[in-house]
C-alpha cells in the first residue's frame, strides 16, 4: 500500500513535461474554464453559508456558561464542514463534466507510453463519456458524503479531531485519484470492473488523490493546473499497472 502511495506521488514528477513534450496542453482549456467556475461557484456558496451554519452549531449549546468559547468553535467547524462539501463537490464536478476532454488525452498518452497506435480502444462518444464521467463521479460522490459525514462528527472530540482531519484528508484523496484513474480505465473495463480495479489498486488512487488535493489549496494556479498534472500523473502508473497483468 505504501509503495503504491509513494509510486502515484511521484508520478507527477514527470506530468508537467510530458504534456509539453505531447503537446496536450490545447485539451485542457475547457477544463480549466470548468474548474475555474466550478470553485468561483462554490466559493462564493461556501462565504455565504460558512456564518449561518456557524451559528446553527453554536445554538445546539443551551447553556450559557462557556457559550462564546462554543460559538467560537462552532463557527470554526461551521467552515471546516463547508470547505470539506465544497471540496467534494469541487472535485466531482470537475471530473464528471471534464470527462469528454480527460478521456482522449489519456489516450494519448497510453499511445505513447505503450507504442502501440493501432491498440484496440473502446470508441466512445463525447455522450458515451460524459455519462460513464457522470456515472462514476455520482456514485463516487454519494459514498464519499456517507464517509465524510461520521468523520466530521469525530471533530467535536478533542484530539480525536486531529485523527479524523487526516482520515478525511485520505478519503478525499481516495476518491480524486479514482476519478483520475476512471480516464484510462473507461477503454479496458466496464464500470463494473473498473471499481473493482481502483479497489484492488487504491495506494496509486490514494498516491494520486494526495497530490491532487495538496494543488487545491495553492490560490488560483492550484484550481487550474490540478487536473491536468493529475489525470497524466494518474494515467502513466494506471497504463503500468494495466501492462503488468
Amino acid at each position: 500500500m505504501l509503495k503504491n502511495i509513494l509510486s502515484g506521488v511521484k508520478a507527477y514528477l514527470g506530468a508537467f513535461s510530458l504534456l509539453s513534450k505531447l503537446k496536450l496542453w490545447k485539451y485542457f482549456i475547457i477544463p480549466m474554464l470548468i474548474s475555474l467556475i466550478t470553485a468561483s461557484g462554490i466559493s462564493i456558496i461556501a462565504y455565504n453559508l460558512s456564518d449561518n451554519l456557524g451559528a446553527y452549531v453554536s445554538d445546539l449549546w443551551i447553556w450559557d456558561w462557556g457559550k462564546s468559547a462554543f460559538t467560537t468553535l462552532g463557527t470554526i467547524l461551521g467552515l471546516l464542514i463547508i470547505i470539506a462539501i465544497g471540496i467534494i463537490l469541487f472535485k466531482h464536478i470537475v471530473m464528471a463534466f471534464s470527462a469528454p476532454f480527460m478521456s482522449p488525452v489519456s489516450e494519448k498518452i497510453e499511445v505513447y507510453l505503450t507504442n502501440n497506435p493501432n491498440q484496440n480502444f473502446t470508441n466512445n462518444t463525447f455522450a458515451q463519456q460524459l455519462w460513464r464521467g457522470i456515472r462514476i463521479n455520482l456514485r463516487n460522490l454519494i459514498r464519499e458524503l456517507l464517509f465524510t459525514m461520521p468523520i466530521l462528527v469525530l471533530k467535536f472530540i478533542p484530539i480525536v479531531n486531529i485523527f479524523s482531519t487526516i482520515l478525511l484528508f485520505f478519503l478525499q484523496s481516495y476518491y480524486a485519484g479514482f476519478g483520475n484513474m476512471d480516464y484510462t480505465l473507461e477503454r479496458h473495463f466496464n464500470y463494473k470492473n473498473s471499481i473493482k480495479f481502483v479497489h484492488e489498486n487504491r495506494g496509486l488512487a490514494i498516491g494520486n488523490g494526495i497530490v491532487f488535493m495538496l494543488c487545491l489549496f495553492i490560490p488560483f494556479i492550484g484550481v487550474i493546473l490540478v487536473l491536468p498534472l493529475s489525470v497524466t500523473a494518474a494515467t502513466t502508473q494506471t497504463v503500468k499497472v494495466l501492462n503488468q497483468k
